[in-house]
């Protein structure tokens, strides 16, 4: 049994999840690419003027699809992050690529672009901005420097569905960029994810890439007469049954973003004065962005408070929690990178960060219990 009475998130249903689930069971096809996968691609591209985009079964996956169509080998460097989860940097390491870790800003928590073009070397093949919870990175600056030296640039979108840099969406601004649909996120469907392609010259590949390395959706467009193994690949496609939920929430996408707008407001409005008062920070979105609502966040004064607020949150029955531990000081981090780089922002904000829960269906009551319970922390 939960222990906590508000717990950090809980799924919910938004719309004709249960309607679609039944109608793509009936329409006898639940595997991938079917009428919903379909419904769901073709929103993508028209809704954010994308070359292709693709379903899969998670974020993760998208991005070793990413990770894939840049054809990287042992030899290849990738700038990430080190304050992001470990898919952005397992997925490429999975690929042979060497993670290059840089530090983020104190103020966005994202990419610190202006240490960027120090850490490019002539084996550098890509940079992987991450927009922490949906507020862009300072994309022009990256994207200046990437095409300087020629490297691709690949969005981590997954908590940015909806949000904007300099009024152009997340997720359309490099070569390629990944979604995540999982629980936690504000669009779900259990698990899931999407490759967003912006660059045509990756379509036909990764529909091969997704499709086992096989040809087969040529095959169901009719351009051949039987499919082979034609490159490597793997099974990315995510069921039907997943895409029939994802196209129930996509369709009710307004709703959801309002509500979340709604709740990421009243804890801003609510805990500033304390954050203020308590040498606490809320989160910080510039003005060049329009974030999509994906969490709220405290950055307390010292690690002691963060890991006391807590205990004191959970003592009341309310799960709040830390996030992304330093991936460069992880094992896996010190074996597989190529650099000894120091991240300190990274190390200084990752003991100090607690998220407050934060779900669609969050009502007010519930709300109101984890602020008063703030509030009430100092004494």
């Amino acid at each position: 049994m939960n222990r906590y009475t508000i717990p950090f998130n809980k799924p919910g249903f938004v719309g004709k999840e249960l309607q679609y689930l039944q109608d793509s069971v009936e329409r006898g096809h639940i595997s991938g690419d079917g009428y919903f996968s379909k419904i769901c691609h073709k929103y993508m591209q028209e809704e954010f003027g994308l070359a292709a985009a693709f379903l899969t079964t998670s974020g993760t996956h998208a991005l070793e699809m990413a990770a894939l169509l840049l054809r990287l080998d042992a030899k290849d460097e990738v700038i990430i992050p080190s304050f992001s989860f470990v898919s952005t940097a397992n997925a490429f390491v999975l690929h042979q690529a060497k993670p290059v870790f840089i530090d983020i800003r104190p103020d966005t928590l994202n990419l610190d672009e202006s240490q960027l073009e120090d850490l490019i070397t002539e084996r550098t093949k890509a940079v992987v901005p991450v927009h922490y919870a949906g507020v862009g990175c300072e994309m022009d600056t990256i994207l200046a420097i990437a095409g300087k030296y020629g490297i691709a640039v690949v969005e981590d979108n997954s908590h940015g569905l909806f949000g904007t840099y300099k009024n152009q969406p997340l997720g359309t601004l490099g070569c390629l960029s990944t979604l995540s649909f999982h629980e936690t996120k504000n669009i779900i469907c259990g698990e899931g994810g999407a490759l967003w392609i912006n660059d045509p010259q990756y379509i036909a590949r990764a529909e091969v890439l997704r499709e086992k390395g096989t040809d087969r959706s040529r095959l169901f467009r009719g351009e051949i007469d039987k499919y082979t193994w034609v490159d490597i690949g793997s099974s990315y496609l995510p069921s039907d049954l997943l895409a029939a939920f994802l196209w129930a929430q996509l369709e009710k996408s307004d709703r959801i973003q309002q509500k979340r707008k709604q709740i990421w407001e009243y804890y801003y409005s609510h805990l500033h004065d304390w954050a203020v008062h308590h040498g606490a920070r809320l989160p910080f979105v510039p003005k060049n962005c329009e974030q999509p609502h994906h969490m709220f966040y405290l950055i307390m004064p010292t690690y002691k408070d963060r890991e006391a607020l807590m205990s004191h949150l959970k003592g009341m029955g309310i799960c709040a929690i830390f996030h992304y531990l330093p991936l460069h000081l992880s094992e896996m981090g010190k074996r597989y990178s190529t650099k000894d780089t120091a991240c300190p922002v990274t190390v200084d904000i990752s003991e100090r960060l607690i998220r407050l829960p934060f779900y669609t269906t969050l009502n007010s009551k519930e709300q109101d219990r984890v602020i008063e319970a703030i509030h009430t922390f100092y004494g």
